[in-house]
């Protein structure tokens, strides 16, 4: 909007990407910090009790009762806002990014409003995991169809890239459905594990920035001929830049008022359309195994929940007695059982976070 009537009016400094990405960014964060006290006490004002925290928790995490919660909710007031004055309104690519985040917020906004209502202490006080599952399948199928329609000509209908030579062209082999059930993977599987992550003062947001910086690096490859063999020369996404800058902005200024002790949680509107919105960013710039790696710590975390529930219900079933692995999952829990600090749980999850990204981006380079 503003940078498409700056442009029109002589002001070309604003056709870079870059300077979209650092006008966004810095109005999300402004917006944060600026708005985040007084978002924080009308929250109070309006949730009461706050987020009920649940009883599969550390004894630990019972004192964060009355904490509120659905601080996503400015998250993504303030990456709508950035990305709408600073994103070239033409390009389609930025608005698929920010109807990810819409929809998935939706879904968040659901949970996390059940919850508060019940005001119940039991783990599955939200939306039960069938429906909730349901609905993200629906929004990705949606997504997954207009990621594929802004796909230049030279990328086969249907298609996953792996790197920039690597191409399964599903649709010619006529197993095209399959495309869509990739997506879901990608774009649900990220909304969960960023969801799963959000259990501790901070760490979310922690993870979710070097994650973010290897998706910046992959759009300016994907925008530059020839400066990255393992990345695909999309042009179209430059879009991007502006929606990734916000989201930077944003999730950098929420850490302000997340770090420990939290003066509001993200809640499920925050890290479920945060999860959705990686996904299909990374789906737009066909390079999802490249996301995968640099979030690498939230698919561990994500990984260590499914093995407890899978490990317990299979012995249940065949000994009677349910055994874990973990003395409490997903796995930051468990930490915090052996007498971890919570802030040097995160911190450290924070430095193999930063590892991770650190692989994702070699591999960006050399893969």
């Amino acid at each position: 909007m503003l940078t498409d009537f700056l442009i029109s009016r002589g002001f070309q400094f604003f056709a870079s990407g870059w300077t979209q990405f650092a006008a966004a960014f810095g109005m999300a964060f402004i917006i944060m910090i600026v708005f985040g006290r007084g978002f924080i006490r009308l929250m109070h004002k309006i949730q009461g009790k706050g987020q009920p925290i649940s009883e599969n928790v550390p004894l630990e995490h019972r004192k964060k009762a009355g904490t509120p919660s659905m601080g996503g909710l400015l998250i993504l007031i303030a990456v709508f806002v950035s990305s709408l004055l600073f994103m070239p309104m033409h390009n389609v690519t930025g608005w698929i990014a920010l109807s990810s985040l819409l929809m998935f917020g939706v879904i968040g906004f659901a949970d996390d409003y059940k919850k508060i209502s019940s005001q119940s202490k039991k783990a599955s006080n939200g939306l039960s995991p069938s429906m909730r599952l349901g609905l993200e399948a629906i929004c990705v199928g949606i997504l997954a169809y207009l990621i594929n329609k802004t796909m230049p000509g030279y990328v086969p209908n249907l298609s996953i890239v792996l790197g920039s030579s690597i191409e399964l062209p599903l649709y010619a082999w006529g197993v095209g459905f399959l495309y869509y059930v990739f997506a879901y993977f990608v774009i649900c599987g990220s909304a969960n594990a960023t969801n799963i992550t959000d259990g501790l003062d901070g760490m979310l947001s922690k993870l979710y920035l070097p994650v973010l910086v290897v998706l910046v690096v992959a759009l300016y490859g994907a925008t530059r001929t020839g400066f990255m063999d393992a990345v695909i020369f999309l042009p179209q996404t430059s879009a991007l830049y502006a929606v990734l800058g916000a989201m930077f902005g944003g999730v950098l200024g929420f850490l302000w008022f997340n770090t420990k002790p939290a003066s509001i949680f993200m809640g499920d509107v925050g890290s479920l359309a945060l999860g959705g919105f990686m996904g299909t960013v990374a789906m737009l710039l066909k390079s999802e195994i490249i996301m995968g790696v640099a979030a690498g710590m939230m698919v561990l975390i994500l990984l260590s929940s499914f093995m407890q529930t899978m490990f317990f219900k299979i012995t249940r079933k065949i000994t009677g007695t349910g055994k874990r692995i973990f003395l409490r999952a997903p796995i930051h829990h468990h930490f915090e059982e052996l007498g971890w600090a919570e802030t040097k749980i995160v911190d450290r999850f924070f430095i193999i976070s930063i590892l991770f990204a650190g692989i994702a981006l070699i591999l960006l380079k050399f893969a």
